[in-house]
């Protein structure tokens, strides 16, 4: 059994099976809307329905406010419709965005490395090619759990069939401490993806600038590869944020590109004070390119991918730096800890 749906204003019409979310129905029929978490926690695929009834299912009510079910909105990332349904999404049409069907996958762990002490990479091989864009990301479904876990594309899209994550262990989750203890090579997955609307604006031709804290290097890492490898000559710099040096992963890595390629540098940085024979740039990440950029980013696009509380503080140093809305991307990690959170303020549309 399935029902119709009717997204205004494109008028694109998409079938949803008996139990299906609206935005899993969309995505695996190459029909972009917006979204973020997939788990009910962030707002950023809210739409209204207009004619028909959807189940709101576990949306957060921090994320899905009373006035919200009141004026008959949704999240589509959790929400399943109830019969034929019209609902009205805000999509905005991007030059550089590519409709990519997400499917599934089985991947094979052919290497685990221990990245950090908290991150471990993954790489994997996969049966089939996977399609994406350099800084989206799949879901990992762990033998068990019904719920797939997001994790970020650490690798060039010019490589299709194999993947490598960046998984950080969350101390009381379900899923990654099992992944960090018991995961060893020949282990199988079911990986589905690829998701996301991060990825390089390349129609803009201009610099680039990209934050990155903990495992949120992984996206970073992707766009930088393969922007280098793809013969991209305008500035990239990137500025990589660790609370010590064990932290600071593929900084040799990095290190290399920077004597490879001339119009990319790397910027690591500690939020530590106290770490002995550091030489480097300390404290926060914006605060730190504020003071190189000499608190002008003018003319540049920003990238930014992290925790939430790096995120905000980054998009304070941007502002300051004069660049804005429009010229700054990024990437939130979401959990069940942030069920919680307050909502992102309505000034802003994208950040």
């Amino acid at each position: 059994m399935c029902y119709k749906i009717i997204i205004e204003p494109t008028g694109d019409e998409i079938n949803v099976k008996k139990g299906q979310t609206i935005l899993d129905a969309a995505l695996r029929q190459g029909v972009y809307l917006p979204h973020a978490c997939s788990h009910g926690l962030c707002g950023t695929c809210k739409v209204e329905v207009l004619e028909g009834e959807v189940d709101l299912g576990d949306a957060s009510p921090f994320a899905l406010l009373d006035i919200d079910r009141d004026e008959h909105k949704c999240l589509v990332c959790v929400a399943v419709p109830k019969e034929d349904c019209v609902i009205e999404a805000d999509v905005d049409e991007d030059p550089d965005s590519r409709s990519i069907i997400v499917r599934d996958f089985e991947g094979t762990v052919i290497e685990v490395k221990d990245l950090t002490p908290r991150i471990k990479g993954i790489v994997l091989a996969l049966n089939e090619e996977i399609d994406f864009q350099a800084g989206q990301y799949v879901q990992l479904y762990y033998p068990g759990f019904d719920e797939g876990k997001s994790f970020s594309i650490a690798t060039s899209s010019n490589n299709k069939k194999e993947i490598e994550l960046n998984i950080s262990i969350v101390p009381d989750g379900e899923v990654t401490p099992l992944i960090h203890q018991n995961t060893k090579v020949g282990d199988t997955f079911r990986i589905v993806g690829p998701y996301g609307r991060f990825f390089i604006r390349e129609s803009a031709q201009k610099p680039m600038l990209f934050f990155a804290g903990g495992s949120g290097l992984s996206s970073p890492k992707a766009m930088i590869e393969e922007q280098l490898e793809n013969g991209c000559k305008h500035p990239i710099a990137l500025f990589h944020g660790a609370r010590n040096v064990e932290e600071l992963y593929y900084a040799d890595l990095f290190r290399e590109y920077e004597r490879k390629y001339d119009n990319f540098t790397y910027y690591p940085v500690l939020s530590d004070e106290n770490v002995p024979d550091w030489e480097g740039e300390k404290g926060y990440l914006g605060d730190v390119a504020l003071r190189i950029f000499e608190n002008n980013f003018m003319g540049h696009k920003a990238y930014l991918c992290g925790p939430p509380a790096m995120i905000e503080s980054c998009i304070t140093s941007l502002f300051k730096g004069r660049l804005f809305e429009r010229d700054i991307y990024l990437e939130k990690f979401f959990s069940k800890a942030d069920q919680n959170s307050a909502p992102k303020s309505p000034f802003f549309k994208s950040i």
